[in-house]
């Protein structure tokens, strides 16, 4: 299931930390700003949401890390997800399979960045786009939450991501800014909530 946070500046900050693990609270503090602050902790919202929603698990979820620096929850080995934000949104997905979720703003884009990671296929897709910027931004969402699935973080071929055997499920919210794409092995999971 696909859990949203997009009205990140209604997030209550000194609220949500009291909220989370000691060990996410670390986390979430090594962030500059605040903003970066707001979306890590709702990012980790949401995924106890999901979490007592979907399994009925109340305790704060604690991590441990891949080789590639993918989060598994501690003693739920069977429960997959992942977490994403930006400035306008946090996304939580949870699933019994491997899973990665991508969110991003909209943003604008160098032509050297769309030639290093996007594939001719790829590159003619925004080029005819009406709007350039959010077929880059859907494109590359769909990339990182492949990548996120396998574990694997970003590499130096981006441009064949997407070819394989990956579903991948997109959402474009124009009026929000913003993009979501998930990545699983089979049909992705649906959506649930928006907090």
């Amino acid at each position: 299931m696909i859990y949203i946070n997009d009205r990140l500046n209604d997030f209550d900050l000194d609220e949500a930390l009291a909220q989370l693990s000691e060990q996410r609270r670390e986390q979430t503090l090594r962030f500059k700003h605040e903003a970066g602050r707001r979306q890590s902790a709702a990012a980790y919202l949401l995924l106890c949401e999901a979490l007592q929603k979907e399994y009925g698990i109340t305790e704060k979820p604690l991590f441990d890390y891949g080789e590639h620096g993918k989060p598994t929850i501690v003693g739920h080995p069977n429960i997959h997800f992942n977490l994403s934000h930006c400035r306008e949104a946090a996304v939580c997905v949870v699933s019994s399979q491997p899973v990665g979720i991508d969110v991003e703003s909209f943003r604008e884009y160098k032509d050297s960045l769309i030639r290093y990671t996007m594939n001719e296929h790829e590159q003619q897709l925004i080029a005819q786009a009406e709007r350039p910027e959010v077929e880059f931004t859907r494109l590359w969402t769909q990339k990182e939450a492949v990548l996120k699935l396998q574990g694997t973080g970003l590499r130096n071929d981006m441009k064949t991501v997407l070819t394989g055997t990956d579903v991948v499920r997109t959402v474009v919210n124009l009026e929000r800014g913003y993009v979501y794409s998930v990545a699983a092995l089979s049909a992705c999971p649906c959506d649930s909530s928006t907090s």
